[in-house]
């Protein structure tokens, strides 16, 4: 009885939208990918270019295994670009190089939601580890206090998940700015990687729309212990 209801009616619509925009993202990536840039430039070649443009000189650029396994490490100072996007001259390539980029740049520049992001990281983690075993804890042993921390340690997860919006938005205005300005692409190109962006972007609403579904079903839930 406390996993039933509309709270998990919305869970599950919005667990199919999860998986829309995940899918989404990855055929426009594949897409795109089969797209030579006009310039024949790689994804470590935008990134390394798009760093020296900004005049960042201690940000590496390093190849990672997997696929849209794509980030910015603000710790190590380093981009790390899957090998699709490493080695190749494709619009998608180029458009996710310049994206991790522009998370380099605000990490440059004290971009206080990057700040912020990176500050609450510690706290969502424990969040979305401790929030089922404290919360079925609490149903079990009839104790609404266990059930209380279990849904306190989640917000930081929801914060986590709304906070990275600015950052992933931001960075994806810069990429696209920055790519046009200094003529990675040509002006049709610039269009595809904004399809491209967009479509990872949803990628973030879908995942912050779940967790906020996820915290407002586990708020219904305990009204009704």
């Amino acid at each position: 009885m406390y996993f039933g209801g509309s709270g998990t009616f919305i869970l599950i619509i919005l667990m199919i939208m999860a998986s829309v925009a995940s899918m989404k993202v990855k055929s426009t990536f594949n897409k795109y990918h089969k797209i030579r840039n006009s310039r024949g430039m790689t994804g470590a070649q935008a990134a390394e270019a798009m760093l020296r443009q900004n005049g960042l000189t201690d940000v590496r650029v390093e190849r990672v295994h997997g696929y849209l396994s794509d980030h910015y490490d603000p710790r190590a100072k380093v981009i790390r670009l899957s090998e699709p996007v490493f080695d190749n001259s494709s619009v998608a390539s180029v458009s996710v190089a310049c994206h991790e980029a522009g998370h380099a740049l605000q990490h440059s520049e004290g971009y206080v939601p990057l700040k912020l992001r990176t500050a609450i990281l510690p706290a969502a983690q424990l969040g979305s580890q401790a929030l089922w075993p404290l919360f079925i804890a609490g149903i079990v042993l009839s104790l609404p206090f266990l059930i209380n921390i279990g849904i306190l340690f989640f917000t930081f997860s929801v914060a986590f998940q709304l906070i990275t919006l600015p950052v992933e938005f931001n960075a994806s205005s810069r990429a696209l700015r920055m790519m046009d300005e200094y003529g990675f692409l040509a002006d049709e190109e610039n269009k595809h990687a904004k399809k491209v962006l967009n479509a990872a972007a949803m990628t973030y609403v879908a995942a912050a729309a779940m967790a906020i579904g996820q915290l407002l079903r586990m708020l219904l839930i305990r009204g009704r212990d």
